[in-house]
């Protein structure tokens, strides 16, 4: 009984003191807050303005300076131009669609359950060496991709992977910001959750993925949307040389990389993959904002 009226007299001055501040704001200062974050939203929607008016300029506004986020006489002709030039390619331009959706769903879904499976076994268990495994993975979120394109390479090489989609999905399995996502949220977890599964008889494997795994619900989706976006923008170029195995961003980058008469094409291009990542980000955005706001990642 005592202890339940002290949480309920901490609840009630936390409330005050909530009430308190919210009082305390002033309206001009409400009003400063609102104009830097429109500021700021401005100036990160830029490059996306910028990419989405690129696409339906002609080619004599293109290389105009200072350079111009709006079209005087908006065009199609790039969106035409690209696809004329995608259906007398030699391998059908469906056969590259096939090829992204392809490496970007395998990629996904296998990084998820590796990195959930991992992430499980480095916040819930105690073994030797779980310490310098954290560190290491937090070290590793300092090195960028192209960093790692020469041991990868080398690997790939030496495991006769290169030029099979393989080469683009398995580096994407070894993300280590999927494994440092699930175990920040999973080390979250009570243990008594899982105490009580294991006394009813549940396994390691069926207690990460019947229990722990619904319960962080938000980052599993936000890694499916990092994964995705890291497969679907890989050109996979140096690894893929067979015409049938090309991917997407390969391809449009052959077909707007000859001179300066394909720029209206290349930046048709470049909107066409935008798409699929803004769609998945606009849909889940809500699971990306609590899971960026609870892992600490600023």
């Amino acid at each position: 009984m005592t202890g339940s009226l002290k949480s309920k007299r901490l609840a009630i001055r936390a409330g005050r003191v909530g009430r308190s501040k919210r009082k305390n704001r002033s309206k001009a200062g409400n009003a400063f807050i609102f104009i830097c974050l429109c500021v700021v939203g401005f100036f990160m929607m830029l490059p996306l303005v910028y990419a989405i008016v690129n696409a339906f300029k002609p080619l004599e506004e293109f290389y105009v300076f200072p350079p111009r986020f709006y079209v005087r006489r908006p065009t199609m002709d790039n969106f035409s131009d690209l696809l004329k030039l995608a259906t007398n390619m030699w391998v059908p331009f469906s056969r590259y669609i096939f090829n992204s959706v392809y490496v970007s769903i395998v990629a996904t879904i296998g990084h998820i359950l590796l990195a959930s499976t991992a992430a499980y076994v480095l916040a819930k268990h105690e073994f030797p060496g779980k310490n310098l495994i954290n560190y290491i993975i937090v070290v590793s979120l300092l090195f960028t991709s192209k960093v790692m394109f020469v041991p990868q390479y080398i690997i790939l090489s030496k495991l006769h992977l290169i030029n099979t989609h393989a080469a683009l999905i398995l580096p994407v399995f070894a993300m280590s910001l999927g494994v440092f996502l699930m175990r920040q949220f999973m080390s979250m977890v009570p243990n008594e959750i899982l105490e009580s599964s294991r006394i009813d008889g549940a396994g390691e494997l069926r207690t990460c993925w019947k229990i722990v795994v619904p319960m962080v619900k938000p980052a599993t989706i936000t890694l499916a949307i990092f994964a995705f976006q890291s497969i679907w923008n890989s050109s996979g170029g140096g690894l893929i040389y067979s015409e049938a195995l090309k991917v997407m961003p390969m391809i449009l980058t052959q077909i707007s990389a000859s001179g300066l008469v394909r720029a209206g094409v290349g930046a048709a291009a470049s909107l066409i993959m935008l798409i699929p990542p803004i769609f998945m980000f606009v849909i889940f955005q809500s699971q990306i904002i609590e899971t960026m706001s609870t892992s600490g990642i600023k």
